[in-house]
């Protein structure tokens, strides 16, 4: 029989409510500092926070959101995960209909365009996210649909605007 400390602790998630309230201060931390607190760069095994500004799919009006990231390369990858709800995010949702989007980071502007990972990229992002955050599949595996790894990869500033679906 294994010794309770070297069994592994379940996954715990904060309660839903925590969650959001989280993400409402944040945002608000965020705004009321002019961006200059909430903010962060990722560090070896340690995600980031940027500020993501989509299009809105039904009303084309902007909507941000603050998510964890990490770079590949010129890249930044998230997860669509909603706090591990069983919804997507109303972000990706808004990034499949216009992927085209703006990204604030500790080091400023730039504009993005996003993809979903598939095959051996999406392999080897999620195996990194997996490097950062132990507890990963069991998070994952409360949710219904395969967590959509997001790739938001640099664009021309001013270039073409992916068309209006």
């Amino acid at each position: 029989m294994t010794a309770p400390s070297a069994q592994r602790r379940k996954a715990r998630l904060p309660p839903r409510w925590f969650v959001v309230g989280f993400w409402h201060g944040h945002r608000a931390l965020l705004r009321l500092t002019g961006g200059r607190f909430g903010l962060w760069r990722p560090k070896p095994g340690k995600w980031g926070t940027l500020r993501l500004t989509t299009t809105g799919r039904r009303s084309g009006e902007p909507r941000q959101v603050v998510v964890g990231y990490y770079e590949d390369g010129p890249n930044l990858v998230t997860m669509a995960m909603n706090g591990w709800a069983p919804a997507e995010p109303a972000w990706w949702l808004n990034l499949q209909a216009h992927p085209d989007a703006v990204v604030e980071t500790r080091e400023g502007r730039r504009e993005v365009r996003a993809h979903a990972a598939q095959g051996e990229e999406r392999a080897r992002l999620w195996s990194r996210w997996a490097e950062i955050d132990e507890n990963l599949e069991e998070y994952a595996a409360r949710r219904p649909t395969e967590t959509a790894v997001v790739v938001l990869a640099p664009r021309e500033p001013g270039g073409p605007a992916a068309p209006m679906g």
